[in-house]
């Protein structure tokens, strides 16, 4: 990677962050693009598919679990939206890790999120490409894959504001989507629905209980529902290309409570009421699938599917605009090589298209190498998310008293009974890592992600190093 700095970089001096690394981007995002973000960023295929294998494990008690790692969720967007809304950047999180703990943690916080959203795009790719296949049989996999990537591969080199309408008609057909789950979850709940009887508290107490395989099984439910929260992060980056990013990350956080609270907390107690937690088809399929056709639905799997589909995409699409931001962020920090920091027409088109390029040979290593290569890819961004939110929560406990000090009217959000409740949320996070060790499944993860982050450390440290000596021995800085 380039040096692009040569004046000895501080936590406070770093070269350049916020607003000023991001003037060259357009400000093509409308309110609703950015609220419609970030109401359809909670709902993706994590909680479509992925919560099934959670409630599979933990039975009824799926609802504790993700009631507990949502208010560790909340409190993170908290302290991200109280950073981002005093000093909106579509770096995000890696600015903020950058002024306050210093460029090394910039560059790890960033990169390695750079990296998960890569192979994030690589997996959804993946995951659409089966379900059209599925419809269509004998169509290669890897052609879709290959026209999904085109298709928002074009979206995103052009304006942001396609980007925006991208995102608002995808998050607006899953909002649609999931709210005609749950009134039709609670109609029949309350037994009004026809052909349908009221469960009552047979399936939430019954078959074992609520707890029905112990904290053991319980432990691996928490684990499950901390994973599928990803994705909320993106609005803080999109917000730096808004028309008021204060406002936006302002309003976004604030209504993040209840977005949590009725799309995950909701779903999941919906469906165990209704489903017995044990019915293979919640694990094999889906519980959304499995709830629908437990109701009666006709054609539950092929409306599961469109819908999964439709999450998938918005995923992917937003993957590569949060990836290319934060690639275009870290250089125009000095963290990366300069040639990927070029902006055209407001936007950084050579950082998404080497994004993509990264995302789709992800997809070729799992045709490849499917039993070495792609599983270790994998288990590298297994606990990616953590190290980020760590780095949030030790942003966040440092550039508060600074602010609070030197810009105290910018403190537009506030993170709720700081610093306690920030401390909390540091340990629960460590919690959560122990957690991981004494699971076999999750242990390969923690470790994996483990060397990802020393090595990514390792080399931060060392630029760090370099351009402080470079700054010492007077070498003009280069700035983007």
């Amino acid at each position: 990677m380039d040096r692009t700095s040569a004046s000895p970089p501080t936590a406070d001096s770093a070269a350049p962050t916020g607003a000023s690394a991001d003037s060259a981007l357009t400000h093509g995002l409308k309110q609703r693009h950015l609220s419609m973000i970030a109401l359809g960023g909670v709902i993706g295929a994590g909680l479509f598919v992925g919560s099934g294998a959670g409630i599979a494990a933990a039975g009824p008690s799926i609802v504790v679990a993700y009631a507990i790692s949502g208010l560790l969720v909340m409190m993170v967007m908290r302290m991200l939206g109280e950073m981002s809304a005093a000093n909106p950047a579509s770096g995000s999180f890696s600015v903020h890790a950058e002024r306050a703990i210093g460029p090394w943690a910039g560059f790890t916080a960033g990169w390695s999120f750079w990296f998960l959203l890569c192979v994030a795009v690589g997996l959804e790719g993946i995951g659409a490409a089966q379900i059209v296949s599925g419809w269509l049989p004998g169509t290669p996999e890897w052609a879709w894959v290959a026209l999904f990537m085109v298709i928002f591969l074009g979206t995103n080199l052009a304006a942001v504001k396609n980007f925006g309408e991208f995102e608002f008609w995808f998050a607006a057909l899953k909002v649609i989507a999931i709210t005609l789950f749950l009134v039709l979850g609670l109609l029949a709940i309350l037994g009004v629905l026809p052909d349908t009887d009221a469960p009552g508290l047979t399936n939430l107490t019954g078959d074992g209980g609520f707890l029905p395989k112990g904290m053991d099984g319980f432990i691996i439910g928490v684990l499950a529902s901390v994973f599928a929260y990803g994705g909320l992060e993106t609005v803080t980056i999109a917000a730096a290309e808004s028309e008021n990013p204060v406002q936006g990350v302002a309003k976004a956080v604030r209504t993040a409570m209840w977005r949590i609270a009725v799309f995950y907390i909701g779903s999941m107690a919906v469906i165990v009421t209704l489903v017995p937690w044990d019915n293979p088809k919640v694990a094999e399929v889906g519980p959304f699938y499995a709830m629908l056709d437990h109701l009666g639905i006709g054609g539950a799997a092929q409306i599961m599917n469109v819908v999964i589909l439709i999450a998938l995409l918005s995923a992917m699409n937003a993957n590569i605009y949060g990836a290319s931001r934060m690639a275009r962020s870290l250089v125009a920090r000095g963290q990366g090589p300069a040639v990927l920091g070029r902006i055209s027409s407001g936007v950084p088109r050579n950082a998404v298209l080497f994004s993509s390029v990264f995302g789709f040979l992800c997809v070729l290593l799992s045709y490849w190498r499917p039993d070495d290569v792609f599983p270790w890819l994998l288990n590298m961004i297994g606990a990616v998310i953590l190290v980020v939110w760590i780095f949030i929560a030790v942003s966040q406990l440092i550039l508060r008293r600074r602010t609070e000090r030197e810009e105290p009217e910018k403190l537009v959000v506030r993170m709720w009974l700081f610093p306690v409740l920030t401390i909390v949320a540091l340990v629960g996070m460590v919690g959560i890592f122990l957690l991981m060790l004494r699971q076999p499944d999750t242990r390969d993860q923690l470790l994996a992600t483990g060397a990802l982050t020393a090595v990514l450390i390792g080399i931060g440290v060392v630029r760090q190093r370099r351009r402080g000596n470079d700054g010492a021995a007077g070498i003009p800085a280069q700035r983007n």
